[in-house]
Formats: C-alpha cells, structure tokens, sequence
C-alpha cells in the first residue's frame, strides 16, 4: 500500500483541517492489546505532547508517558483503539519521543468497520491494512500520509517486535452526523457533524481544533488560547469550516476554566465558499459577512448569542477575539441549508399560535413572520438592554469589576451594585420608588408564543426579582410557597429612529429563578412571562403611579410584522 512519509516541518501543509480521530478528547479509548508491562497504552492517545520522566523509576524500571511492552517478543506486540468517532484516515503520527534504545524499531496499521455492539478482535477478518510496515526511530515523531482509506471506527496498531511509543495519532475525516430531519436544529460546526478548523492566527498556548471538540473540557488546556499580545489594535481569529452549508441562529461562546485570561470581546463572520480549503485570497475577502457584532464576554461560563443574516447559507465562520485570550468552546446552531422549518415558513393558517398577551391581536393570515430563537440570559448578550442581578458560585465567574466581600460574619459574599437604580422624572411629577410583587401565570403549552405586546417606561428604569413560585392556596393571607418557577421569559428590542421598537433588534431570553434582570430606561420588553409553573416577581421602579403613560408606554404590534418566539 502507497503511503509517504512527511517531514515534522511540512505538518501543516499536509494535515491542515484534519481531525484526531483517536484522540482521548474525541472519544478515542483502548480496546485490547498484547501487553503493557512497562508503560500502559492509555498514553497513546493522550492530548498532551509526552513528557520526559527521565531519572524516574517505579517497581518495573524506568517511567516513560507511552506504551512499552515486554523484550524478546518472537512476532509483534499489538493495541486495538476505538476511535473517538467514524471516519476515513488520510495519515498518522507515530510518536517515539523519550524513547530511545528501548523505541519500537517499526509499526504498521490496520482499520476495521465495526456496526455491530461488539468490540473486534485481534484476529477479526475483517481488519484490512491501512499502512504497512514502516520504520521508525529513537525519540522522534514519524508522520505518514496514505492514500484516504475507507470508513473505519477502530484500528489496530503493530508494533515490530516490542518497545515503546509515546504517542499515536490518527488523522483523517469525520464520518458527519447530522439530524434525519431538515428542520431539526444542531452543532454545525461539531466535529462530529463534519465542522474543521482550518486556519488559526495563533494556538501559542492551546490549539484551535479544541474548539468544536465534545464537551465542555476539564481545564485550559483543552481550549484554544494564544498569546498575549502587546500591540494596540491586535486580535487574534480562528476559522471554523461547518460540517454541511446551512443557516446559523444562534452561537455559544464558552470561555469555561478561562478566568483572568478570556478575551475582552468577540466578533464572528461568515462566509459561503465551494473551496473545499479556503485559499489565501479568500481569507481576506470582502465577501465576509458580519453574523455577531463585537461583544464583550465574561469569564468562566457559557455566552448565547443570537446571530445577524440567519436566513442566509454559509459553509465558513470566522471567529475573532479582541486582544487576545482563551476560548474553550464555539457552537454553531442551525439547520442544514435546504430545509424549510415549519417556525420560518409563512404565516398561513398560524391563527393557532398561542400569544404572550392576551391583549394581543391574533396574527393575520398571509402576512409574514420572523422566529426569534430563546436563549439562556447572560450578562454579556443582556447588556444592551439592561442588567442581568444574580450571584455566582465561583467569585471569578462574576463579571470583570465586581466587588465582591465576604458579609454576615463570613456566612455569605456580597456582590455589590450590580445594577443601580435611575429615574429623571420632571421634579414637579410626584414620582416616587417603590416595590411591587408581580404574579404571572405560566405561559400557554406549546414551543412558540407571539410577541403581541411591547412597553417602555420613559422615565425610569425597572428591576424583576424572582421570588420563586405562586403561593399554594388562595384561602387567605399569607400561605405557604408552592414549588419554585423554573424559568421566566425575557423579550426585548431597541428604539429605532421613529421611537417605535427596532424589531431588527428584538431578542429573547430564557432565565432561571436564581437570575433578577433590570431593564435601561425606556428599553422596549414584553410584560413578564414565565415557563411551567407561576411565579412570583419583586419589581423595584419608581413611579408616578396614575396610569399615565409617563410611568408605562404600551405598544400593541398587530398592525406590525408578526413576530414569533420560539424555544430551542
């Protein structure tokens, strides 16, 4: 079988855009194998570069990070891998680094299909030969590119006749999966739907290909983070290739373990390109297209966004961090391109969705309507349009600046003013703050509600603390609480230049009892809707308290653009 061997310097240039198929990260675990008396198997597959252990010795002899095996083996020892996922193999770094007279002199490779629950054997007939016998040497990585093979799920690794290596790696293509249904939202960019990250700026400190790997990792290693950088104007970008052309709506940015190092703020573009590699002129076209305008981000947690153009298909998209930093995870949610969502389609017949309002008019038939996708509320995707009030269980998850100090003689922390209070009412008006509880029932059943109704108070901003659920019994005074509301719904939009909500810019929200929100001042929203079960509400305002439409300004979008949320 053809294959050639590539010099460690021409890496990139021949595995650009693979995926590691065996890697421990993937999925990739270890089967069976002949023997490891001196170093376990497990180590191949590790995500870390092996480490030198020279000078430390344990009860069998000298440590190595790899695989050594017992001298004097008459035939070959072996190690079968199941890979982290299906895939073709285009090449394979065979890692003998640290090892150096006691190195496995040569290996080969063979691959198998599995579709059946059961593990394979050494001696299954069906194992085919992916890459014959080559040579390998002391303390150096040894790269070969073959010819793509066909779909395997598992390979066996050879080695001639016994030793050690530190490290094996499989590179190739995912075997992609995607939903049955075309409508059905997932990851586009997951490495398990095809998604690749081809280009990278810097990978100083973790690789980018991290990216889009299952999971939420365990630490900051496996994320991508570059260096710092100490120019002005700097940032640093990753180019991530979706699995199949399709239409985005929402991206999660995930900065998890990324504490004092996340970056100040993130951008993404996109792009739709047939080239099957992006070339050096299409990484600096102007075709790019603006999906997610600059926004800050915070450290140590899970970012929903809401994308730009989401009726459009793209196949790339560029993700740049300002200045620099770390990122653990990106996700890309949406459809395949070619699917026609039952929530996108035309308002013909929808009379049957249920609204938020019950002043709201019920849609008309024939005019169009837009899907707004929910997402979880955090502080940096709310702060157009207010405050997200709510603690944190690491105190270095807490947005950059908090204050933060041990109160109740050491019982609790407090997290100070995360939001202040303002009005500017006219001195003569007589308003005055105060607190008010807000009951809300649940929202009607369903996975979408029309937006009937918008409001905005002028003068003054407005808080909403969940107090958990509705008091059990309406029998008298005061009774005792039911169980919590789980989840309330947040609906908002800015003024566009004719005073009236900028529905370009309407977003929802979906968040938990243990978050308050505080809308700005005269920032359109929806009345206060919740998910499953009642819940109950402190709203802190300040008010003239007459029903003017100086304390509260409705505005009823029937004879607006229909708009529909819906839940993911």
């Amino acid at each position: 079988m053809a294959f050639e061997r590539i010099p460690l310097e021409q890496f990139s240039d021949n595995f650009l855009g693979a995926v590691e198929l065996s890697s421990v990260a993937l999925g990739g675990k270890i089967i069976s194998l002949s023997d490891e008396f001196f170093a376990e198997a497990s180590h191949l597959i590790q995500v870390e570069a092996a480490p030198s252990l020279k000078g430390q010795f344990g009860p069998k002899g000298a440590l190595y990070s790899g695989w050594e095996t017992r001298r004097h083996n008459p035939t070959y020892d072996w190690c079968i891998i199941k890979l982290g996922t299906a895939g073709t193999v285009t090449g394979f770094d065979i890692d003998t680094t640290h090892f150096s007279g006691n190195e496995g002199p040569q290996a080969s490779v063979e691959g198998l299909l599995s579709s059946g629950g059961a593990d394979p054997q050494v001696d299954d007939p069906e194992w085919k030969e992916i890459l014959p016998v080559v040579d390998l040497g002391p303390s150096a990585r040894h790269l070969f590119k073959i010819p793509e093979s066909a779909s395997v799920n598992y390979v066996k690794l050879k080695m001639y006749p016994d030793g050690g290596i530190a490290r094996f790696r499989v590179y190739g293509s995912v075997a992609p999966i995607f939903p049955q249904n075309l409508a059905d939202t997932f990851d586009l960019a997951h490495v398990f739907a095809g998604g690749r990250v081809e280009r990278v700026s810097d990978q100083h400190f973790g690789v980018g290909a991290n990216l889009i790997l299952p999971g939420r990792g365990k630490d900051m290693g496996d994320g991508w983070e570059t260096k710092r950088s100490r120019q002005k104007g700097h940032n640093d970008w990753v180019i991530i290739k979706l699995g199949v052309p399709g239409l985005l709506d929402v991206a999660e940015i995930d900065t998890a373990h990324f504490m004092g190092n996340f970056p100040e703020s993130v951008e993404l573009h996109a792009l739709h390109s047939p080239e099957a590699i992006l070339s050096e002129k299409d990484l600096s076209s102007e075709e790019w297209t603006l999906i997610l305008p600059r926004t800050k981000t915070g450290p140590h947690r899970q970012h929903f966004f809401q994308l730009e153009h989401a009726g459009q298909t793209w196949t790339h998209v560029r993700v740049t961090i300002y200045p620099d930093g770390g990122l653990k995870r990106v996700r890309l949610m949406g459809r395949r391109a070619g699917g026609t969502p039952a929530l996108a389609a035309d308002l013909e017949g929808a009379g049957a969705a249920e609204t938020t309002s019950s002043t709201a008019a019920p849609p008309q038939a024939g005019k169009p309507r837009r899907t707004v996708p929910i997402v979880p509320l955090t502080p940096e995707a709310f702060a157009p349009f207010g405050q997200v009030v709510q603690a944190y269980a690491d105190d270095n998850a807490a947005p950059r600046g908090t204050r933060i100090t041990p109160a109740n003689q050491g019982t609790a922390s407090k997290f100070h003013k995360l939001s202040l209070l303002s009005a500017s009412y006219p001195a003569d008006s007589k308003a005055s703050a105060g607190l008010s509880v807000y009951r809300c029932a649940p929202l009607p059943g369903g996975r979408e509600w029309r937006v009937g109704v918008l409001e905005r108070h002028a003068f003054t901003n407005q808080a909403f603390v969940p107090m958990g659920g509705a008091a059990a019994g309406e029998a008298g005074g005061g009774d005792a609480l039911a169980d919590p509301g789980s989840a309330y719904l947040v609906v908002v939009a800015g003024t566009g230049a004719d005073g009236k909500p900028d529905l370009q810019t309407l977003r929802a929200f979906k968040a938990s009892a243990a978050q308050g929100i505080v809308y700005n001042t005269a920032v359109w929203h929806q009345p206060m809707a919740v998910f499953d079960k009642p819940m109950d509400f402190t709203c802190v305002e300040t008010q003239i308290g007459d029903g003017s439409k100086a304390d509260c300004e409705i505005l009823e979008l029937e004879d607006l653009e229909d708009i529909f949320v819906v839940v993911n």
